[in-house]
């Protein structure tokens, strides 16, 4: 399960420099403050517990902060950042060779998650990109800018629809300047079919490109709609909805106490009549690239740090060769044992969150450094998962009675691929098999780097100001934001989706939550951070230094929950990203059941809306109460629980509170949603070896998307 930056706290661009992707949570959509990393975390052990001293300054990254580039560039909705790698010149010959390897592996499957997206993505992006590289026009001109603007949207959001909302988005250039575009562009290497002109290849893009009605949404949660036939994902071909829960229900055995994640990898079509399963493997669909990556994988195996990591590299490259779920799950097994090496990746069909039933997997990969000295904090948190567990406001049967394994760290991104570029998560928890993790574990990550680049990319702007009720609240969020933030992903990746289990016999989520699974999951992980940030627990253990932080925390959940998250959705629409549904829904009923007592306020100052919370310790215990409905709903697989929750709570909006949001945040001139430019790996060769791997930071993302195009594009144009 990934826990994204842009999926909490939209407003990540423009606040005080010291301010953390979680602090800008905090500021305009959560309380915010503190630093991104500490310098000085040391542990002290005893027979209870640990204690990590929390330090007042962020990280020292390799190259100061004054003179990396953060920021690079700005357009539509989005910003383009980079992050550094630090630590990874400390590393062996042979561990930056091993991270080279991956580094290859994830990249090699950018094809995918393109076709994933949409079944024209590839077609339109090689489309875009011949043009780029080879028009002959003038390039200078408002509509050629217009033109740029979107083909950057596209490589922003790997398609034509926007990476969050799932609507598309269609070109401010005209159709007619389209077609002089691919025509003015004489040498290049145009995606066209068997006999296929320039000509027929613009008629059969225009309409899929310009019509708002075609493919209007990759993802639709919509209730009462099909939810397949109405979303323009490439996870289903010819179907419809009550088709694939019927072929899907006969292969599910809710009895089976360690059921593979059935549909996980593959595409269903009906072919003359008949339900076929296409699945993602070598020598399957996706086979070309899939085999790129096979090849990268075994090559990281042959230099792998010890054993434990050789067989979960081993056991993913047999997954992929084969389409074998059981050898996922033995991979996952694999995966999760191994805690000891400084090097870790993730990288497969993944998150579900791009498939409206939930079954499906978007490529994704992301490859790290385990921070040594970061990860105190986190694992702090997580070597008291039981006693979090034994202490959480939810029925003692929908306890486990031993949590298990729970590996906590931070980590340091070396690069990213797939669904988790350019837009990036920063808490990782996997695997998402709530089996495995019972019997297993699960492995947590807050992705440091990323978040501190957030940090230093920030600027500062009067959004704080504008949002947030009073100066004091504003000043705790200054304070403590960036803390609570970290905190807040912590608890929610270590001890959230870790928490709670199913009732015997009960389906997983995704089979009895179904179209509400994800917000039902997420906001149950939420809950339990929520729950535990007023907890003194965490002064006890040295986390954090006093329960303002937990303050700082509720103050920006509701913030964001009930207004400033309404600025990432056009006027007169509802919810339906499950993120945004699980937050709305969280914030909406504590404002609502707490209203007899006036727990949270909703105040008029200046014609201007601000919501105050006037009892803390009340909305946690109505946190509390709403952790143990949501884990009742998942323990129970009470479908209609999850619907009321999410269609009451999570989906409508208040218009005229929606209007207002929009003037308010325009005026600010931010953009809600960031991504990354990734660094550049280079081997040192010698006599056909290895010797040496290179790090830089390259500084155009049109350029590094255009490079990326031509080495790492292996799919035909359809799949």
């Amino acid at each position: 399960m990934l826990f994204s930056l842009f999926s909490y706290y939209p407003f990540m661009n423009k606040n005080h420099q010291y301010l953390s992707a979680f602090a800008l949570a905090a500021l305009l959509l959560g309380g915010c403050a503190k630093p991104v990393a500490t310098t000085n975390n040391t542990v002290t052990e005893n027979n209870t517990q640990n204690t990590v001293s929390v330090a007042s300054e962020p990280q020292k990254i390799e190259t100061p902060a004054d003179t990396f580039k953060y920021f690079t560039d700005q357009f539509a909705d989005l910003r383009i950042l980079r992050y550094q790698v630090p630590g990874f010149e400390e590393l062996t010959a042979k561990q930056k060779e091993l991270l080279y390897y991956l580094y290859e592996a994830a990249l090699s499957g950018r094809d995918i998650i393109y076709d994933q997206n949409f079944k024209h993505n590839l077609r339109i992006r090689r489309t875009l990109d011949a043009i780029v590289a080879n028009y002959n026009g003038d390039r200078q001109s408002q509509e050629f800018q217009k033109f740029m603007t979107y083909t950057k949207r596209v490589w922003f959001s790997n398609g034509i629809h926007h990476h969050y909302s799932n609507n598309k988005f269609t070109p401010e250039f005209s159709k007619a300047y389209f077609a002089t575009l691919v025509k003015n562009s004489p040498n290049g290497d145009f995606p066209l079919q068997k006999g296929e002109t320039p000509d027929k290849l613009i008629a059969t893009l225009t309409p899929i490109m310009f019509d708002p009605a075609i493919a209007a949404k990759r993802v639709n949660l919509a209730e009462g709609a099909d939810l397949v036939k109405t979303s323009a994902n490439n996870f289903y071909e010819g179907l419809t909805q009550k088709e694939v829960e019927a072929y899907l229900a006969k292969q599910i055995n809710k009895n089976d106490l360690r059921p593979i994640s059935h549909g996980l990898n593959s595409k269903l079509v009906k072919e003359n009549g008949k339900i076929v399963e296409k699945v993602w493997k070598v020598g399957g669909m996706y086979s070309p690239a899939i085999s790129k990556i096979v090849y990268w994988l075994e090559k990281a195996s042959a230099v792998a740090e010890n054993p434990k990591q050789k067989l979960a590299l081993n056991k993913l490259a047999q997954y992929y060769k084969t389409g074998d779920l059981k050898i996922f799950d033995e991979y996952s097994i694999a995966w999760v044992k191994d805690t000891d090496s400084r090097i870790d990746v993730v990288n497969g069909f993944i998150e579900v969150y791009g498939d409206p039933l939930g079954y499906k997997a978007s490529y994704e990969s992301v490859v790290s450094i385990k921070d040594l000295d970061a990860t105190k904090r986190i694992k702090a948190i997580g070597d008291q998962a039981q006693w979090f567990e034994d202490n959480a406001p939810i029925q003692n049967e929908h306890k486990k009675k031993n949590v298990t394994g729970i590996s906590a760290k931070v980590i340091t991104v070396v690069v990213e691929g797939g669904d988790a570029a350019p837009p990036t998560p920063i808490g990782i928890n996997l695997p998402n098999a709530n089996w495995i993790r019972k019997e297993h574990g699960s492995k947590s990550v807050n992705l440091g780097n990323i978040v501190y680049a957030y940090n230093q990319a920030a600027a500062k702007s009067s959004a704080l100001d504008e949002f947030a009720f009073s100066p004091e609240e504003a000043a705790r969020s200054r304070q403590y934001g960036a803390l609570s933030g970290n905190l807040h992903t912590d608890m929610h990746e270590v001890i959230g989706h870790a928490s709670g289990q199913i009732n015997p016999g009960v389906g997983t989520p995704k089979q009895t939550l179904k179209s509400y699974a994800s917000a039902i999951e997420e906001g149950r992980a939420d809950l339990v951070a929520l729950y535990f940030m007023m907890d003194p627990k965490l002064v006890e253990l040295g986390v954090m230094p006093s329960l303002e932080v937990g303050k700082a925390e509720y103050d920006g959940y509701i913030r964001n929950g009930l207004m400033t998250q309404l600025s990432r959705i056009e006027l007169g629409e509802n919810i339906e990203e499950a993120h945004m549904r699980n937050r709305q829904m969280v914030a909406k009923w504590a404002y609502e059941k707490g209203k007899a007592d006036n727990v949270i306020e909703q105040v008029k100052h200046n014609g201007k809306t601000y919501f105050r919370i006037n009892d803390y310790t009340k909305l946690r215990n109505l946190f509390g109460q709403l952790l143990r409905e949501t884990q009742r709903i998942t323990s129970e697989g009470d479908f209609e629980g999850a619907k009321n929750l999410i269609e009451n709570y999570g989906v409508k909006v208040d218009a005229a509170l929606h209007k207002e949001v929009l003037e308010r945040y325009a005026k600010l001139n931010n953009a809600p949603y960031s991504g990354f430019i990734q660094p550049k790996l280079t081997p040192v060769m010698q006599d056909g070896q290895i010797q040496d791997v290179k790090i830089s930071y390259p500084t155009d993302f049109v350029k590094q998307m255009v490079e990326y195009g031509k080495d790492y594009s292996f799919l035909p144009n359809y799949n």
